[in-house]
């Protein structure tokens, strides 16, 4: 291996502090918010609170995170997440692989069509009504079912099929497997990279999502996490918060919203590094084919 000049050893470290200092630029505005969730009233009111908590107290966390509907909310959002995108990762998995066979008859127009799809919709007032003449407001599947299938998540992997060696499925079906079998024996086990960054990114989209539950959702025991930390943003002006005395005392409006976005992103924070091996990677497939 030849070895790097002295320019192009600087050149490596500048890119290395470059990247560092765009990562600690990325990472103050979460800090800032985790230390007005755990600083004082007075403190965040007065605007004192910077990177490192002010008057240090725990009870607007403890506000936020300890209530009856929280962890209700919480089984609700766990529940959408796991099972939509099971389902989402399933049918986007299973949709791309046909159309990942430049051969088939009509191909590019069937693409076509779902490109079209995911460039224009019918809009908030025709889905509302499609989803209530389904019968399926106040119904968790009124947030799963519309969002199975995102047609660029298909498309990326539909890339990553078309990367894999012909070979292997010319050989599969000369020893007599069919097309589902040849999914799921060879092509799915050879794609855990893609299937982990796209699982993630409707992991996240799921945990996220609030505008379907806001449309869909009006029973309080339906409502996930993202809907239950905005009705707490939206109400945290107010006087009739149902807080003591003494949780009044240490907590302010402002630190509230700041605790309600920490509470919201803890869960997909545990949650990534078990993908991030596969993320690089899989965030990558199909960039350079051969």
């Amino acid at each position: 291996m030849r070895k790097k000049t002295l320019g192009e050893r600087s050149l490596d470290a500048l890119i290395y502090i470059m990247l560092l200092v765009c990562g600690l630029i990325t990472l103050l505005p979460l800090v800032n918010v985790l230390s007005k969730a755990l600083s004082e009233e007075s403190a965040v009111i007065s605007g004192q609170v910077g990177l490192i908590p002010v008057g240090f107290q725990l009870e607007t966390m403890k506000y936020v995170v300890s209530s009856a509907q929280f962890l209700h909310s919480i089984s609700v959002s766990l529940f959408v997440t796991i099972v939509g995108t099971l389902l989402s990762i399933l049918l986007t998995a299973i949709t791309a692989y046909p159309l990942s066979k430049r051969h088939l008859p009509g191909i590019s127009l069937i693409l076509i069509l779902f490109i079209f799809t995911m460039m224009f919709n019918g809009g908030i007032i025709p889905n509302y009504l499609l989803i209530k003449q389904l019968h399926l407001l106040n119904s968790l599947w009124s947030i799963i079912l519309p969002s199975l299938i995102s047609v660029f998540n298909m498309l990326v992997i539909k890339s990553y099929y078309e990367s894999l060696p012909e070979a292997l499925e010319e050989s599969a079906k000369m020893d007599g497997a069919r097309n589902l079998t040849i999914l799921f024996r060879i092509v799915l086990p050879l794609s855990g990279p893609v299937l982990a960054t796209i699982a993630l990114f409707y992991a996240v989209y799921f945990w996220n999502d609030y505008f379907n539950p806001m449309l869909y959702i009006t029973s309080p025991s339906l409502k996930p996490l993202q809907l239950y930390l905005r009705d707490i943003v939206l109400d945290a002006d107010s006087s009739s918060m149902g807080k003591t005395a003494d949780e009044l005392m240490n907590a302010s409006p402002e630190g509230i919203r700041a605790a309600t976005v920490i509470a919201s992103i803890v869960p997909m924070l545990l949650v990534y590094p078990y993908l991030q091996k596969h993320f690089v990677k899989g965030v990558l497939i199909g960039s350079v084919k051969g």
